[in-house]
This record gives structure tokens, sequence and C-alpha cells, in this order.
């Protein structure tokens, strides 16, 4: 009798139905507290950035309130406070392993390195390193840039692929790591470095924000596949599976393609201006097969 009821309690928890005393983790933490706390990026325009009210906005903040919604109806809460905690690529992951931030709502890529340290939701975005600079330097690929002073966001996967590509390709790049992706843009902007090597589509929503966008140019090599998820602390199944399946479920409601129409195909604030991002194939393969796979062989 003792087991069947274990058992059932466990089944409960894994539906989201788990009465106080079976909780733990992350879901113990929320219950207990009244508040998940989302983190939140300032210039990852358009997944999460600060509108002119200094409010986060964007494509991963609607998914991080939905999986907020799923958590509050799973741990039956009558009213749940959503806090935003900023984060920057650096301090994001320790900020979820430590227990300071639920879940970051932002551009980061999922990699097995990363997997290690955090778990992350199923894959919501699919990019590619490529790097920004002016038209007018001719820059068109990696040999352009030899012995020049780069840039790179600190904290990103992408400042760890140019570092290891700078050393084996030998190519006496100067690479300096910038606080956010808005100060590495503007270290190009103004003659401080020659190119930003990013996730090209937060390049892309860079330009289309600058004063003046047609002096730019996006490389069209991509050097590198980047999947992008909400992180998720690691070791936490039963809270896993809920944000997990929130986000499942507007995939195949067909929520998160509009949500993706708003964000990548209309005009968003606070310019104004359309990204004009098409869905690519890799996140319409992700769509109809949820994964939050950190290979990236798995989105080619």
């Amino acid at each position: 009798m003792k087991k069947f009821v274990l058992f059932s309690a466990a089944l409960a928890l894994a539906a989201g139905s788990a009465t106080a005393q079976d909780l733990t983790g992350r879901l113990k933490k929320i219950k207990d507290s009244g508040t998940i706390t989302l983190g939140y990026r300032d210039s990852s325009i358009p997944f999460s950035y600060l509108d002119d009210n200094q409010k986060p906005i964007g494509y991963s903040m609607d998914i991080c309130y939905k999986i907020a919604d799923a958590v509050k109806a799973a741990l039956k809460l009558p009213k749940l406070n959503v806090a935003l905690s900023p984060v920057t690529s650096a301090t994001r992951i320790p900020l979820v392993a430590n227990g300071t931030v639920d879940l970051v709502c932002g551009s980061a890529t999922n990699n097995l390195e990363r997997q290690q340290q955090v778990s992350f939701a199923p894959t919501t975005f699919v990019t590619a390193t490529r790097f920004v600079a002016k038209k007018s330097s001719n820059y068109n690929d990696l040999a352009d840039l030899k012995g020049k002073t780069v840039v790179s966001t600190a904290g990103t996967s992408n400042l760890k692929w140019l570092t290891e590509a700078n050393g084996k390709q030998n190519l006496g790049m100067n690479i300096i790591p910038a606080k956010d992706h808005a100060d590495a843009f503007l270290m190009v902007d103004s003659g401080r470095a020659a190119a930003f090597f990013m996730d090209d589509i937060l390049l892309y929503g860079l330009v289309a924000n600058s004063r003046n966008p047609a002096q730019w140019m996006v490389s069209s090599e991509a050097y590198t596949v980047e999947p992008y998820g909400v992180i998720e602390p690691k070791n936490d199944p039963a809270f896993k599976k809920v944000a997990d399946d929130a986000v499942i479920a507007l995939m195949k409601s067909g929520e998160l393609n509009k949500l993706y129409d708003k964000w990548f195909n209309s005009a968003i604030p606070p310019r104004n201006i359309n990204l004009k991002v098409p869905l690519s194939e890799p996140l319409k393969k992700v769509i109809a097969n949820p994964t939050d796979s950190g290979n990236p062989d798995d989105y080619r």
C-alpha cells in the first residue's frame, strides 16, 4: 500500500498537481514564495530587450510568460508574482544554477558544454554565428579580418568559437569581450573594432534599429549553428516537465508560430521596424518534432 501511495504521488507531481509536501526543487521554491523569477536581457532584439518604458519585451519573454502561466496552473496558485531580473551573457547561467533566477528568457545557445551546468527548454529558434561590419570596410570573411581588432559579447558561445578559430587559423586578431550586444555594436560603429561576431538574428536586429542601416553588412558565411532555448535549472525534472510541456503546447497549438510572426514578421518597438525574417527550415523541423538537443548536428 505504501509503495502504491508513493507511486501515485509521483504521478501526481509529474502531472503538475502535487500537494505542497510532494514538491521539490524550483516548484517548491516558487510555491513557498509565490514568485517565479525570470531573467531578461536588455538588448537582445527581438528576443528580450527594453522598450521605451524600460520594460523587458520580446519573443523569448512572451514564451517565458506562458511558462509562468503553466507553473501557476500546475501549482494551483490563485496568483503568481512574476519577478524580472536583469542578466548578461556572463551572469545568466550562474544565476540559474545558484537559484537566483528560475528561467532565463533571451537568446541563449543550447550546447553540450552548457548542459553540464543548466538545462534548456525545447528549442524555439535556430541561428548561426556571422559578423557585422560597415560596408565601406569591404570585409567579407575571416581572412579579411586577419590582424584586426574584433569584438564579441562576453560569456557567449560566439566568443568561445571566435577565440578558438583565431588560434587555429593563426589570424592574429585582437579579440575584445564586450559587456553586452549594444556595447559591442557601438564599438564597431565608433571604429574601435572592425567587426562584431554574434548570432546573425541579433545582428540583423541591431542593424535594423541603428541610425543608418544602409551602412552595415552581415557576412554571408555561417560559422556555427546556434539553437536557442529558455535556460532552466539542471537536475530538476519536475520543474523541467512543466516548463517543457508549456513550450511544446505552444508548438502543437500553433501559438508559437503566431508569436514568431509577431516578433519577426511584424513591426516591433521601439522603432516599429519589421525584421522580415521568415521561419527557417531547421525551426520548422523543431516545431514539428520538439527537441532540447544541444548537438548542432541535429539542426542541420
